[in-house]
C-alpha cells in the first residue's frame, strides 16, 4: 500500500469551519470530508433547495449516497437535468428548445432510461461497446506521446490528459479532427457552471448563463449540421448511428433534437472527467516510484490501480442531483419532501467504514470497483466503460514507454480548478523513456 498526501490550502478544524463551496475549498476537501463524516454526515443547507422554502442536505457517507442513487422512486432526478432555466430560454429563442426537453421524450422513466442506454449509448461507450475502440485509443495515446517523449519533460494536462479523451470522443462521434479547437471551446462552455458556478447548485449569474448558453447554441447548430450530413451520407460513427436507429418499442426514428441531446451528453461526458482521471493517475505514479515499478512489472494490477485512482480522486466530487419525493429520515435527520440532496461522491469514496485505509492505494482492495465515481444503480454514468478503457490503455502506454516518472522540480503547485470537479490546472512531469 502506498500512503498519499493531500495538498492543503487551509485545514478546517471543526464542522463550523467547513464550507465545501468557498473559494479555495477544493484544496482541503478531503480534510473536510473526514470532519463531516464524523460529526455531520447529513449536513443541512438552509434554503439551499433550489426553490422557496426548501432546504438542501449534503451527504458524505458511502452507504447513504449508495442508498439514494439506487432508489429512484424516493430520490428523483429532474427530467430536464443538466439545463438551467436561463439556458433553456436561450435555447427556445434560438430554435433549440426541444433539445432541453428531449430527456423527457427519450427517458422519462427508469425503464426507458435503461432502454436508452441499451440501444443508444451502450453500443458505443458502454462496457459492451467500448472495447471496439481499443486499437484506436491506443494509437491516439501513442501518437500523443510521440510528440514529447524525446524532450524528457511534459506538461501532462495539455500534452496528454486533455487531448486523449477529446480526440477519442471526436472520432467516436464522427466529427472532423480539424474542428477540435472549436469543440474544445464548446466543451469548456458545457462544464463552465460546474467549474465556475456558485454554491452547491453550481449557479452562474443570469448574464453569465445567457452568454454561456449562446455558445452552446452554436454547438447545437454545429451538431445539427453534422446530423444533416450523416443522414445523407452515414458513416461508421455514433452520430450516423443515431440518425439511422429505430428506437424503442415503436421502432421510431429519433428526432433531431433527441440526437442533439444524446450527442451533447456524450461530448461533455467524454472529455473533461476522463482528463481529470488521467491527470490524477499520472500524479500518483509520479509521486510513488515503487507503485510505478510494481505496475510496470505486473500489468494485471493496472485495472485495480485505475479503480483506486478513480476512488481516491473522483473527477466529479459531488452533485446536487436528487430531489426527495417523500419525507424521509437519514441517520436520524428528518428530510422533508421537496428537499435537494447534494451527493458528495468523493467523500463516500474515502469512507473508512467501506474502504479501510481509505486514503491509500491498495491494489488488493476487494471492493475496488464499488466506488461512487460513476454513481451506481440504473442511472450510473453511461460512458463509464469508455472512460475505464481509456484510462487502462493510457496507464499501460505510459508504463510501456517510460522507465521512470517524477514531478518536475520547482514547477508544480498542484492547485485545482474551482467548482465541484477535481481537476489540476497543470501537471509538469519529468521522465526517462524506456530503452
Amino acid at each position: 500500500m502506498n500512503e498519499l498526501t493531500d495538498t492543503q490550502a487551509k485545514c478546517p478544524m471543526s464542522v463550523a469551519e467547513v464550507d465545501l463551496f468557498a473559494s479555495g475549498a477544493q484544496e482541503y476537501w478531503f480534510e473536510a470530508y473526514r470532519l463531516l463524516q464524523k460529526d455531520a454526515p447529513v449536513l443541512r443547507i438552509p434554503g439551499g433547495g433550489g426553490r422557496p422554502g426548501a432546504d438542501a442536505f449534503i451527504l458524505t457517507k458511502y452507504e447513504d449516497i449508495s442508498r439514494v442513487v439506487r432508489d429512484p422512486k424516493r430520490f428523483t432526478v429532474g427530467m430536464d437535468s443538466g439545463f438551467q432555466e436561463h439556458e433553456k430560454d436561450v435555447f427556445e429563442d434560438s430554435g433549440f428548445g426541444d433539445v432541453a426537453k428531449a430527456t423527457s421524450t427519450l427517458r422519462p422513466t427508469v425503464a426507458q432510461h435503461m432502454q436508452h442506454r441499451r440501444q443508444l449509448t451502450d453500443p458505443w461507450v458502454g462496457a459492451s461497446g467500448a472495447p471496439q475502440h481499443r486499437e484506436m485509443a491506443a494509437q491516439v495515446a501513442n501518437d500523443l506521446m510521440d510528440r514529447w517523449i524525446g524532450a524528457g519533460e511534459v506538461e501532462f494536462v495539455k500534452g496528454f490528459a486533455a487531448p486523449m479523451p477529446q480526440t477519442i470522443i471526436t472520432k467516436i462521434l464522427g466529427f472532423p479532427l480539424e474542428d477540435m479547437p472549436q469543440l474544445k471551446r464548446w466543451e469548456e462552455a458545457q462544464v463552465r457552471r460546474f467549474v465556475y458556478g456558485d454554491s452547491h447548485l453550481s449557479l452562474l449569474s443570469e448574464d453569465e448563463e445567457r452568454d454561456n448558453a449562446q455558445a452552446l447554441v452554436e454547438f447545437q447548430r454545429y451538431i445539427q449540421a453534422r446530423i444533416d450530413e450523416k443522414r445523407e451520407r452515414p458513416q461508421d460513427d455514433m452520430t450516423s448511428y443515431l440518425t439511422q436507429v429505430a428506437y424503442g418499442d415503436e421502432a421510431r426514428p429519433l428526432t433531431d433534437a433527441e440526437i442533439i441531446n444524446v450527442v451533447y451528453t456524450m461530448h461533455i461526458g467524454g472529455n473533461e472527467t476522463t482528463q481529470y482521471a488521467l491527470t490524477s493517475e499520472a500524479l500518483l505514479l509520479a509521486q510513488n516510484p515503487a507503485l510505478f515499478a510494481e505496475l510496470k512489472a505486473d500489468r494485471s494490477k493496472v485495472k485495480f490501480f485505475v479503480e483506486e485512482a478513480l476512488r481516491l480522486y473522483a473527477p466529479t466530487q459531488g452533485m446536487s442531483s436528487r430531489s426527495v419525493a417523500e419525507d424521509v429520515e437519514i441517520r436520524g435527520v428528518p428530510i422533508p419532501k421537496g428537499s435537494l440532496l447534494h451527493l458528495r461522491y468523493g467523500a463516500g469514496n474515502r469512507d473508512e467504514e467501506n474502504f479501510p485505509d481509505a486514503n491509500s492505494v491498495n491494489l488488493n482492495r476487494r471492493n475496488a470497483g464499488r466506488h461512487l465515481t460513476f454513481s451506481q444503480g440504473a442511472r450510473n454514468c453511461p460512458g463509464a466503460g469508455l472512460s475505464r478503457l481509456e484510462q487502462t490503455i493510457a496507464v499501460n502506454v505510459l508504463l510501456d514507454r517510460l522507465d521512470a516518472l517524477a514531478l518536475a522540480p520547482g514547477k508544480n503547485d498542484l492547485t485545482h480548478q474551482p467548482g465541484i470537479m477535481l481537476g489540476l490546472w497543470e501537471l509538469h512531469l519529468t521522465f526517462t523513456a524506456a530503452g
